[in-house]
This record gives C-alpha cells, structure tokens and sequence, in this order.
C-alpha cells in the first residue's frame, strides 16, 4: 500500500458540485469533464462523480478526512457556503480535532485538525 491518493464524491449535477467544491476547497479543477471532474488539493485528488440516481441519502461507513489549520473557521465557512452540520468540531485526543458536514448533494466531509501528522516517504 503506497496511501490514500483519491477520495471521490457522487453528485447528482457535477456542475453545480463543480461550483460548490471549487469555492469550498478554494480551487479550480485541473480536470473538467461530464464524467469526472478531478481537482488536485495539495498534492491529494478530490473527484466528483456523477450519480445514474441521485440521492441525498448516502452511506456514512466511510469519511476522508481533509486537513484544516483552523477546524471551527473551516468548518463554520463550509456551513455558510451551503453545507449541513454532520458532527460539530469536537477534540478527540491531545490536540486533535475532528468535525463533519455534509455538502449540499448528501456527501459526508470529514475535517481533521492533526499538529501531529507528518508524511512519510
């Protein structure tokens, strides 16, 4: 195993989640097509898909959780932008926080404050 590379978020309208995510994530997709549209997040793939039957009910077993310098700035700023309030930013050991929300098409955003955290080769 080499590490997580890809998280990917099923949308019913993949150009209005173009939209969302590129204001969200603060960053245009390098790759815009109606079957995929990939955006690279420091180094790390986000995709959005589109749905054959959309839903806003989704599965929640699985969450990627996307690093923040700032979990409650972060979190409230995804809520402005249309997001809905999953788990509010709560302290889950030492220094490490973590939050959801969900984006306006169902998907679950998972954040991580983690001073600990540090690549390995």
């Amino acid at each position: 195993m080499l590490g997580l590379r890809t998280t990917i978020y099923k949308v019913g309208d993949i150009q209005k989640a173009t939209e969302w995510y590129s204001k969200a994530f603060e960053t245009n997709p390098y790759f815009n097509e109606p079957y995929y549209v990939g955006f690279n997040i420091k180094g790390y793939e986000l995709g959005l898909q589109p749905e054959d039957n959309p839903t806003l009910e989704k599965s929640e077993s699985v969450v990627s959780y996307w690093g923040v310098e700032n979990i409650q700035e972060a979190f409230e700023r995804l809520v402005e932008l249309g997001a809905t309030e999953h788990e509010k930013p709560t302290n889950v050991g030492g220094e490490l926080m973590t939050a959801t929300v969900k984006d306006p098409f169902g998907n679950v955003i998972g954040l991580i404050y983690n001073p600990y955290f540090h690549l390995n080769d």
